[in-house]
């Protein structure tokens, strides 16, 4: 035994930042440049403009209660009756997508593709000027509200049948071996069993569809509404247009976020709770 240290060496010391130091440092600088931004933002515009703009408080006040009697009460009215078509179509649509005879899954495969594709602009301009030339004399069925629900449906029920189409078939299969084991159907089967069941899995998507329609209902201005009919972007400028001020357009978006933003949320707490069942 010589008199030679043997104990194991002290690992050599890291040299720089660790790697939890170095995301933590380019997080803080990432933070630092947004900060820097939004200051630089802030100071350069040229807020008093704005405010004259934007921003007229007894502009604002002459709206209500009008604006949530009327305009956003219409736009709630157009929205509910278009997801109500388009959830009624959407149904039909995806139970033909799935079934066994190939021109139904071919009608509805068209149907989706045509109206998912086109424009909803296009979709209104439609009911609005082509129907009636192609069928003079022919009246829909509760006039500018029969006219929104049918174009907002239209292009609702071409996005819906394909979510509904997809909630179907994630129900496991046994769930219909066992209702016709039972004696049901095949038809009861599906109204009674795998539709409730999809239902639950497709709520989430299907309220954002709801969000999305409550916007697009601020097309409806281009079937030619009565100021009585009037939905809040078509307010909101022809009130713009007589003050010669855009206060009115704020004032109609705010409506629009009181509306959009709680359902936002409720379409998380369920996509939330949606995934908890998963697990």
């Amino acid at each position: 035994m010589t008199g030679t240290d043997l104990r194991t060496p002290a690992p050599p010391r890291r040299k720089g930042l660790t790697r939890r130091q170095k995301r933590r440092l380019s997080r803080g600088a990432q933070y630092v440049v947004f900060v820097a931004a939004v200051a630089a933002f802030a100071a350069s515009a040229d807020w008093g403009r704005l405010r004259n703009q934007f921003a007229q408080g007894d502009i604002a006040r002459q709206m209500f209660p009008e604006i949530i009697t009327l305009a956003l009460k219409n736009t709630v009215l157009y929205t509910v009756s278009g997801f109500v078509v388009g959830l009624a179509l959407g149904v039909v649509v995806a139970l033909m997508r799935l079934s066994s005879v190939g021109p139904y899954r071919w009608l509805a495969g068209v149907y989706i593709e045509i109206f998912r594709g086109l424009p909803a602009l296009l979709i209104f301009i439609f009911i609005g000027v082509a129907v009636p030339l192609a069928f003079p004399g022919t009246e829909i069925v509760g006039g500018t509200y029969g006219k929104v629900a049918l174009a907002l449906g239209l292009v609702a029920a071409a996005y819906m049948a394909e979510t509904i189409r997809a909630g179907i078939q994630a129900v496991p299969k046994g769930q219909l071996e066992a209702a016709r084991s039972l004696g049901f159907s095949p038809a009861r089967a599906m109204v009674s069993i795998i539709i409730p069941q999809a239902f639950r899995i497709i709520i989430p998507p299907l309220t954002n569809e709801l969000v999305l329609l409550f916007k697009d209902s601020s097309l409806v201005l281009f079937l030619g509404v009565t100021l009585e009919e009037r939905e809040l972007s078509k307010y909101g400028r022809d009130l713009a247009s007589t003050t010669a001020n855009s206060t009115p357009i704020l004032v109609a978006g705010l409506c629009y976020l009181l509306v959009t933003i709680p359902l936002g949320f409720v379409v998380r707490r369920l996509e939330a709770k949606a995934q908890e069942a998963v697990k």
